[in-house]
């Protein structure tokens, strides 16, 4: 996705920048959050969610984003019994607001609401936390916290960044009383306009023990939207 994980879940990430090591934590982020496409971008994605009840779904992921304002509307296209259940979510200067509860299950899976179209990277508050290898590969850990004016579900989330291709390759998010809520694992990497994007994840919800397997690597830049697609549905 690439989100938001949703990105929140898919975020466009470059794999060229050089020198990425020796960045601070506030430079860091500014180049991830920078590196998020500006424009319409449609996704299209399977999840995969296990537990009671199992379920598969087909989902379209429409994104509009500029400088100031993101609007961002998921929508089931198969199973056909669930077919046009939308969420739709914006974000205005660091408040999200959407048409469930941010902090509910997205489409019942190990996803939050949220995690649809939050930008952890814009954060005010950002940290080092140190090095650490994921699968083999040499990682930045960055801790990114709300700050005044930041809406956020969680009280903090760390990355683990791949410098190199700038793609964070593990994220954990946790509740604002400390305890780990999701964690995501980025499971394939593929090259997007140039760039390296996370194509597959996989998201564990700590908490409930929901595990959600994403595949987003079909993505078509440049797409045409109107308002009506991100018009919240009438109940």
């Amino acid at each position: 996705m690439h989100t938001r994980l949703l990105f929140l879940i898919f975020v466009s990430l470059t794999g060229a920048l050089h020198a990425a090591e020796s960045l601070s934590a506030k430079e860091l982020a500014a180049r991830l959050d920078a590196l998020r496409p500006v424009g319409s971008t449609l996704v299209r994605m399977r999840m995969e969610t296990s537990g009671a009840p199992k379920s598969t779904l087909q989902i379209a992921v429409k994104e509009r984003r500029s400088a100031s304002n993101d609007e961002v509307a998921w929508q089931i296209l198969w199973p056909k019994e669930r077919s046009g259940e939308t969420v739709i979510l914006q974000n205005r200067g660091g408040r999200t607001t959407a048409n469930l509860q941010l902090d509910a299950p997205l489409f019942g899976s190990a996803l939050a609401v949220a995690d649809a179209i939050e930008n952890f990277y814009a954060w005010k508050n950002q940290a080092l936390g140190g090095t650490e290898a994921v699968n083999g590969t040499a990682c930045v850990i960055l801790e990114s916290k709300p700050g005044d004016g930041d809406s956020s579900i969680y009280g903090r989330v760390k990355s683990w960044v791949d410098t190199r291709r700038l793609v964070p390759l593990r994220v954990e998010k946790y509740t604002r009383d400390g305890r780990l809520a999701r964690r995501i694992e980025t499971t394939r990497v593929v090259m997007d306009n140039g760039r390296a994007i996370p194509a597959n994840l996989s998201v564990r919800d700590v908490l409930n023990g929901t595990v959600t397997d994403v595949d987003g690597s079909r993505i078509q830049h440049d797409a045409a939207f109107t308002d009506a697609d991100f018009a919240k549905p009438s109940r």
